[in-house]
């Protein structure tokens, strides 16, 4: 003899039910301050928590510029060499190898200044698109501003720029190039530049980590970007030549590497003067370092809540 069991259908909640438990949840989140947890704050909130952690941003930059090179035996002089020897690089092949230095006065302090900057821009832009992917442990244990991050890691490419610029003075005077006052321009050039670096850093930042496959393309991305901003050769020595289309020039005198490497060596080589510059100069590096800086920011702003997550 068989015998059927019947279970009796779950009863469901009425839709008016569902939506009034939901309400009173809200009503209870609201009256007692709470949020969701890991929301998007307001751009104002947003800004006044990272300065408040600007302490980290700084110890973490520099904790993470002294253990760069921890485990090499000439620690922190690889900071200085490495520039260095690409200038060396540089030289043998573009200076000698292919004539860029004739015509252009004090070419090895013109070559070297421009590695410097170069390489502040290249390496800012490089670990801000691994900021995020690269660091998802301290993203996922910790609650903090993401956007800490890159430009934590902008101030850790500041503070070794900082540390090689002796190298620089030394190279300047060895070559005969005298200290002057324009030397003092190096201050806004530099706080311009660093800011169009953050914000592009924040912007690769973003895009790294949603798709961290951007990190294996950048290294070619930005070796073509340093061919074409005047680091081993000279902009204006180009754009004077007749068979250059004048949007080319315009082009490559507005490239914000090109801009911030020229302003660099306005203000230290004696020898580079003002009518090698392009016109308006100085609000073009503010626009750049505006439209970055802002615009980066915002951008990875409205993303700040998907980070580390998946």
């Amino acid at each position: 003899m068989s015998q059927v069991l019947h279970t009796p259908p779950q009863s469901t909640p009425p839709p008016s039910r569902v939506t009034q438990a939901g309400d009173d949840l809200t009503a209870l989140a609201v009256r007692y301050g709470l949020s969701v947890s890991g929301a998007r704050p307001t751009l104002r909130t947003y800004v006044s928590q990272l300065w408040a952690r600007r302490h980290f941003i700084t110890s973490f930059a520099t904790a993470k510029l002294t253990a760069q090179y921890s485990q090499a035996k000439l620690g922190q002089i690889w900071q200085v060499m490495t520039p260095l020897l690409n200038a060396a690089v540089y030289y043998f092949i573009f200076g000698v190898l292919l004539g860029t230095k004739h015509g252009v006065p004090d070419y090895i302090p013109f070559l070297v200044t421009g590695v410097f900057i170069w390489t502040f821009t290249q390496s800012s832009i490089m670990a801000g698109t691994r900021a995020i992917a690269g660091n998802l442990g301290l993203v996922r244990a910790l609650h903090f501003p993401r956007a800490a991050l890159p430009i934590s890691f902008c101030v850790q490419q500041l503070q070794q720029l900082l540390f090689s610029m002796a190298a620089l003075i030394v190279i300047l005077l060895c070559f005969g190039i005298p200290v002057t006052a324009s030397w003092l321009l190096v201050i806004p050039a530099l706080a311009l530049q660093f800011v169009f670096n953050a914000g592009v850093s924040m912007v690769m930042a973003r895009m790294g980590a949603s798709t961290p496959d951007i990190a294996q393309l950048m290294p070619f991305v930005l070796r073509t970007w340093m061919y074409v901003s005047g680091v081993m050769w000279s902009i204006d020595k180009l754009s004077t030549k007749d068979h250059l289309p004048r949007v080319v020039s315009v082009l490559l005198e507005t490239n914000p590497a090109a801009i911030y490497i020229d302003l660099m060596r306005f203000a230290l080589i004696d020898s580079y003067h003002a009518g090698q510059l392009p016109a308006h100069v100085w609000p073009i590096a503010a626009g750049w370092a505006l439209v970055a800086g802002v615009g980066g920011f915002i951008y990875f702003w409205k993303a700040e809540e998907t980070y580390g997550r998946g």
